[in-house]
């Protein structure tokens, strides 16, 4: 198999680390000649790509792939790869297994209710609007019999180098009460395992929540964290008048939970960490937050 990835980010670096072996080439896209060298790489042929420039040998590589794993995010009016290789992609003649990293997001605020795949997505805020709207975008591409889109449906990522051990060493950890908040998490690793179920799926196009067994208050995983490092939690902070950026309390504004029953049943996932204190468990044995 041949792999093109429409950004070359955490996740997709991640899966490449874990599973690059499986494929005989592998290429993507990053927004600058210095990001594609710094990812260290030599299996990676790295392309560039971003709103205003697109290296013109990416269409020779499409040419070859027969799967594309695809995280660049929507702009507000517009998916951007789709808006400059939709056509190349369209006239592809051979088949084609299609990853499209979404965001559960896209299901708006449950007042803290169980969502899964049934449930009609009622995005709130722009970027989840954007978000279903290129789902929807990519969709279509599988109306040819050729290709097959996977729609995977993301929780909040951690893993090595992000998560809340690394916030507490840098002093950015907060601990933020808002009653009954609750959210869903996901390891990169657990990602990569749901990616490469969904490339040996033989069904359908699809769209699969990814997240943990065990969603919780945001103020757990931190308090959590500061156990393991043997260290007192930051203190606790209103959500009325934390200090917190707009981007931040956003993710506020929208609460639920989501099941994860059918990427476990329909992909055969089993989750290396099914919750907070299972991945923090590894990312502390492995040393973050010490170093």
């Amino acid at each position: 198999m041949n792999l093109f990835c429409f950004g070359l980010g955490y996740s997709a670096q991640h899966f490449i680390k874990t599973y690059g072996d499986h494929f005989e080439t592998i290429a993507g896209t990053a927004r600058s000649y210095y990001a594609i060298e710094r990812l260290g790489d030599p299996r990676i042929k790295g392309f560039m790509f971003d709103a205003e420039r697109a290296d013109p040998e990416i269409a020779d590589a499409l040419a070859h792939a027969d799967v594309l794993l695809v995280s660049i995010p929507p702009d507000t009016s517009v998916e951007p790869t789709l808006a400059k290789f939709g056509r190349v992609l369209s006239q592809l003649p051979q088949q084609v297994k299609i990853i499209y990293l979404s965001t559960i997001g896209v299901y708006g605020d449950r007042h803290g209710e169980w969502v899964d795949e049934t449930r009609v997505p009622v995005p709130k805020q722009p970027r989840s609007t954007s978000r279903l709207r290129a789902e929807k975008a990519w969709q279509a591409l599988s109306r040819d019999a050729r290709k097959t889109i996977q729609i995977l449906r993301l929780a909040g990522i951690y893993g090595p180098g992000r998560n809340a051990l690394v916030q507490l060493k840098n002093g950015t950890a907060q601990r933020v009460i808002k009653p009954d908040q609750i959210f869903n998490r996901i390891h990169v690793a657990d990602i990569g395992t749901a990616i490469a179920a969904a490339l040996a799926y033989e069904g359908d196009s699809d769209v699969w929540n990814v997240a943990d067994d065990e969603p919780a208050p945001p103020q757990d995983v931190i308090t959590y964290a500061a156990k393991l490092m043997g260290i007192e939690p930051p203190p606790e902070e209103d959500f009325e008048t934390a200090p917190l950026s707009a981007m931040a309390r956003s993710f506020y504004e929208e609460n639920k939970r989501a099941a994860n029953g059918k990427m476990k049943d329909g992909l055969g996932v089993t989750l290396a960490y099914p919750n907070y204190r299972d991945g923090l468990n590894a990312l502390w044995d492995a040393g973050e937050g010490r170093r």
